[in-house]
């Protein structure tokens, strides 16, 4: 165990000593890495941001029902009562008169003149069965349902969905599916270009450094001994890249933080981005450091495998 522990602190204190002597070799393969893992992050930010903003709209979205005046409270509850057992349904809200006329002032506080306007005539807005579907898509069935000859003798007016909102979610979901594609199509672009970059270091790398590891091998090295610290220098590139990627982000937010605190560029909600990097950055940290060590190791793998072809010497 002992010798174990010394061999593998050999072949990392090597690896170490290797990136500081390529350092200035390794600045494109870094560089493309800190794109590729910035281009992740960036990714992850705008889909938890545009799932958000689904979402706070999706919670606004109703079914109403508006119940004629000459509605019983009777036949109303027995409405509901039907309604709830839906299994389409999340929750069903009756309001009476009154509180429908409470509801609607308070929506509509700001508006003195529509406000007045009411004020000034008898209580003009009619009971309503508010509606919650558990999934948009189950809408048409919930409105098939309360639109029954049985039911809708007892509407006095079209039944509504909020259908400007789910068109809203409607654009933010197809544009949210054109980010993920463009996320994942960047992504293994520059992932290919990170490893091809990496794979042509490290080929340098041994090529610099032949006589030495002809060395190595003559002495009796192991390849797993020769190829480690090639390993441990690719995974020094990855946790470089991926620090340098997530301080980009925070700088980004940080000198945007000023102006674009409350600020939306469409339907891309700034506050909430900088909230959500904030409230999850060690986790992201924790995943750019797995994914810059994982491209890192595995393009230094590749590039041993195809060019460390050692034999151990015969004794």
């Amino acid at each position: 165990m002992g010798r174990r522990r010394t061999t593998f602190a050999r072949i990392v204190r090597t690896g170490l000593l290797y990136f500081a002597r390529n350092a200035w070799l390794a600045m494109a393969a870094m560089a493309t890495m800190i794109i590729t893992l910035t281009i992740i992050l960036f990714s992850v930010i705008v889909n938890a941001t545009f799932g958000n903003t689904i979402q706070q709209i999706t919670d606004k979205i109703d079914i109403s029902v508006y119940l004629k005046d000459t509605v019983t409270t009777a036949q109303a509850n027995e409405f509901v009562s039907n309604i709830r057992k839906l299994s389409s349904v999340d929750s069903v809200n009756y309001l009476d008169k009154k509180a429908a006329l409470k509801a609607f002032i308070k929506q509509n506080a700001g508006n003195d003149k529509l406000l007045q306007a009411v004020n000034e005539t008898d209580n003009p807005l009619p009971a309503t069965i508010k509606i919650k579907p558990k999934d948009l898509n189950q809408i048409n069935q919930i409105r098939q349902y309360v639109t029954r000859p049985e039911w809708q003798q007892l509407q006095s007016d079209p039944v509504s969905d909020n259908g400007d909102r789910r068109a809203t979610i409607d654009k933010i979901t197809h544009a949210t599916n054109i980010m993920r594609r463009a996320g994942v199509i960047a992504v293994v672009v520059f992932a290919l270009i990170s490893v091809l970059i990496i794979f042509n270091t490290i080929q340098m790398a041994i090529f610099n450094r032949r006589d030495e590891l002809q060395i190595m091998r003559l002495l009796g090295a192991s390849t797993g001994y020769i190829r480690g610290p090639f390993v441990i220098e690719t995974i020094v590139y990855g946790v470089v890249s991926a620090v340098i990627s997530i301080l980009i982000i925070n700088a980004l937010f940080v000198t945007a933080s000023s102006s674009l605190q409350a600020t939306s560029f469409g339907l891309l909600d700034i506050s909430y981005s900088q909230q959500f990097f904030q409230e999850y950055y060690w986790r992201l940290l924790l995943m750019q450091l797995g994914l810059g060590i994982l491209i890192g190791a595995a393009s230094s793998v590749i590039a041993t495998q195809r060019y460390l072809k050692f034999k151990s010497p015969k004794k």
